[in-house]
C-alpha cells in the first residue's frame, strides 16, 4: 500500500514537473517569437541590451545608449540603416497683388454681384459684397505700403 501511494505520488509529480516545463518553453518561444516581431527601434534599451549581451565579442553593454546598442545590433545582424533622405518642402510665395488688380477684381465682382442681385439669391448677394469688401481691405493695406 504505502509503494501504491509513493507510485502515485511520484506520478504527480512527474506530471507536475511537465507541465512547469511546457510552461518555460512556451513563455521562452513567445518572447523569442515577441523579440523577433518587433522592430529594433521600438525596443526599449533594457531590451536592447539583454539582445547584445549574446552577441560575442561585445562589452560595456550596460553602459552604452540606446543609439550605441542598436548599432552594434544592427551591424551583428547585417541590417544596413536606409534613413529617408529629407527634403524641405519649399514654400512659393504668390506674387504680391498689385492695386491695380485688385480694384479689377473687386469691379469684376461688382458686376457679378449685380447679375446674382437681378436673380434675387440673398446668400449669394452676401458672399460677393463680403468678398469685395475684403478686396477693399487689401488694396487699402497695399496702398499704405
Amino acid at each position: 500500500m504505502e509503494e501504491e501511494v509513493k507510485e502515485e505520488i511520484k506520478e504527480e509529480v512527474k506530471e507536475e514537473i511537465k507541465e512547469e516545463i511546457k510552461e518555460e518553453v512556451k513563455e521562452e518561444i513567445t518572447s523569442e517569437q515577441n523579440e523577433e516581431e518587433k522592430p529594433l527601434d521600438k525596443m526599449t534599451v533594457k531590451e536592447l541590451r539583454e539582445v547584445a549581451i549574446d552577441i560575442p565579442g561585445v562589452t560595456g553593454v550596460t553602459a552604452m545608449k540606446k543609439e550605441e546598442v542598436l548599432a552594434i545590433i544592427k551591424e551583428y545582424r547585417g541590417i544596413t540603416d536606409e534613413e529617408p533622405v529629407k527634403t524641405k518642402k519649399i514654400k512659393t510665395k504668390k506674387p504680391a497683388p498689385s492695386v491695380k488688380g485688385l480694384k479689377e477684381k473687386a469691379a469684376k465682382l461688382r458686376e457679378d454681384k449685380k447679375t446674382i442681385s437681378g436673380a434675387k439669391n440673398r446668400k449669394k448677394v452676401d458672399i460677393m459684397r463680403k468678398r469685395i469688401n475684403r478686396l477693399k481691405k487689401q488694396t487699402r493695406k497695399f496702398a499704405q505700403i
